[in-house]
């Protein structure tokens, strides 16, 4: 699972869409809880963070530790790298956003520290060293065993648990920040000053057509052409 490794999914899928879909799901949080943190504790998560007065100081994180903080931000880098068309988690500052999580949401607190020491742990009898001061290598080959649960052995059950909703932690995090954001090409809050219609390519895909006036488009059969009495949609 190296940061290069965008075609890793079996059904073709690259990490950065599959995530992507998470992120952009209707309540986007998938949280480190069963439910997640609701769309309001994302709201407030970065209105906390990018309201924060400047400071040139590198963030102090509340609840990590400074060696768990170092592994959060491999961790989180490793899911979401940076590639050609936008940043990386860090970039995004989705470590501090999973921070703000676990002293917004303090259940969530004991999963991610245990899970965090599981991941050393499980390195050190691997590879005699924590997950951070692994290779990209052995990194990798950890990450390998644990991003598909389906197939993974039954001894790294906890380790699969841990990763599957930090990685979902941190794919709402960096589709709820403004690089995320914009890496989706979301266009919901931009000013339409003039309403050309509806493009081609979307009226051919949903079988509809416009009237030769443009009025609202007719609903066509599949293979032809909508009926004169074809009722009007809306």
């Amino acid at each position: 699972m190296t940061g290069a490794d965008e075609g890793a999914r079996p059904d073709g899928v690259t990490r950065r869409e599959a995530l992507a879909a998470l992120g952009a799901a209707p309540l986007v949080a998938l949280s480190f809880a069963a439910l997640g943190p609701s769309e309001a504790v994302i709201v407030r998560a970065w209105r906390t963070l990018l309201d924060a007065p400047g400071d040139p100081a590198p963030y102090a994180p509340r609840f990590f530790a400074p060696h768990e903080w170092r592994t959060v931000r491999i961790l989180a880098d490793l899911i979401i790298p940076r590639d050609e068309r936008s940043g990386s988690a860090c970039d995004a500052r989705v470590p501090e956003f999973i921070d703000f999580m676990m002293t917004d949401q303090p259940e969530g607190q004991v999963p991610m520290r245990g899970g965090l020491r599981w991941l050393d742990s499980h390195c050190h009898d691997r590879f005699g060293a924590a997950f951070a001061d692994c290779t990209p290598t052995q990194r990798s080959a950890v990450l390998d065993d644990l991003a598909w649960p389906a197939r993974a052995r039954p001894e790294l059950a906890a380790g699969v648990a841990f990763f599957t909703r930090f990685r979902d932690l941190t794919a709402s995090g960096f589709w709820s920040s403004r690089i995320g954001v914009a890496d989706l090409g979301y266009l919901g809050n931009t000013v339409v000053p003039e309403w050309t219609g509806c493009p081609e390519p979307a009226l051919i895909k949903l079988g509809v057509r416009y009237g030769p006036d443009h009025t609202p488009p007719n609903a066509a059969p599949p293979g032809g052409a909508a009926p004169s009495d074809a009722p009007r949609r809306p």
